[in-house]
């Protein structure tokens, strides 16, 4: 069996966002080697995601309003008891976990097998500093 491991990085300069990560994931599963097996891409911070869904700009931005209207930024302490740790981001770890923490893929003919549209996303929900994603390939 063979295994990759590459973590990539991001540093999203708005609070909320989403990155397109499939060309960077595809990559990774190039340079593995691996033509039948799964990779996980998963978001190493609990305020950022990694989801799957069409690269639609009509659709990101309703997501934006989806869960600001589900988990509204507020830095005070009123709403968010995180907050009264002296954090600002009770909100992102909401939104976070709406949205989840990783995908797992499979991998045939050593090309990601999608469905219609599926891309790799990264969500960032409490961004301006770097954050990390783990790409985990395995298989033969």
């Amino acid at each position: 069996m063979k295994s990759q491991t590459e973590y990539l990085r991001f540093n999203v300069p708005a609070r909320m966002g989403f990155l397109n990560i499939t060309g960077q994931v595809e990559r990774v599963v190039s340079e593995s080697g691996v033509r039948e097996g799964l990779v996980l891409v998963n978001a190493m911070h609990i305020t950022a995601s990694v989801f799957i869904n069409d690269d639609e700009s009509g659709l990101h931005e309703d997501y934006k309003r989806w869960l600001e209207d589900l988990a509204p930024f507020d830095a005070s302490p009123e709403r968010y008891h995180h907050n009264r740790t002296g954090e600002d981001n009770g909100d992102a770890h909401h939104k976070r976990q709406i949205m989840g923490r990783e995908v797992v893929v499979a991998i045939t003919d050593g090309r990601l097998d999608f469905g219609p549209w599926e891309q790799i996303f990264y969500g960032e929900f409490d961004g301006r500093r770097s954050k990390r994603v783990l790409v985990k390939v395995i298989g033969e």
